[in-house]
């Protein structure tokens, strides 16, 4: 019995360090993944059309002189804030969210809603051009991490336990996002 325990926790620590190696996302990307480079075709909120934009690149220097601790955590280094501590979590202002690494738009106040979890939540994104989502197989489970697709900033998680139309539940991190108020 002993040996049996031992063999599962070994497995266990084995597994979880695989998981933890940076990139470790079990190779899978959805469509519209995080390019190597060139232009991509993304979706103004200000414009109210498509245009196209540069990938942009950054050294870890450099994101962390433009960015705040926290957010250098969160967009860089796939952190987390602590539940119901976000700006944003309960925010009903109306205006579009940006991403806070590069200013993409990603979500409209619209398709907020109040998902009881602390985080601020959104069933859609402004446009599916300007996100992309990875395989996240930390913390001993799958999850479907969302990224800003300009800068591959980390944003949160998506998950289908949300409203309709979508049935989805994009759940952020408010210091991921930078929000511009306006009209709908």
């Amino acid at each position: 019995m002993k040996r049996n325990g031992l063999k599962a926790v070994m497995i266990t620590v084995v597994l979880f360090l695989l998981c933890t190696i940076p990139g470790c996302t079990g190779g899978r990307e959805a469509p519209g993944g995080a390019e190597k480079g060139g232009p991509l075709k993304i979706y103004s909120y200000q414009k109210r059309n498509f245009a196209m934009s540069e990938k942009i690149v950054k050294t870890e220097a450099e994101w962390k002189k433009e960015l705040t601790p926290q957010q250098f955590q969160i967009l860089r280094k796939k952190g987390t804030e602590q539940a119901g501590t976000g700006k944003y979590a309960y925010s009903h202002d109306q205006g579009v969210y940006r991403c806070a690494g590069c200013g993409l738009d990603l979500f409209r106040s619209a398709e907020k809603f109040e998902s009881g979890t602390g985080w601020p939540s959104f069933f859609a994104p402004i446009a599916p051009e300007n996100i992309t989502t990875t395989a996240d197989d930390s913390l001993f489970s799958r999850r479907t991490e969302v990224l800003c697709r300009r800068c591959s900033g980390h944003l949160g998680h998506v998950f289908d336990d949300g409203p309709k139309p979508t049935g989805l539940r994009y759940c952020l991190n408010s210091a991921a996002l930078e929000f511009v108020a306006g009209g709908e």
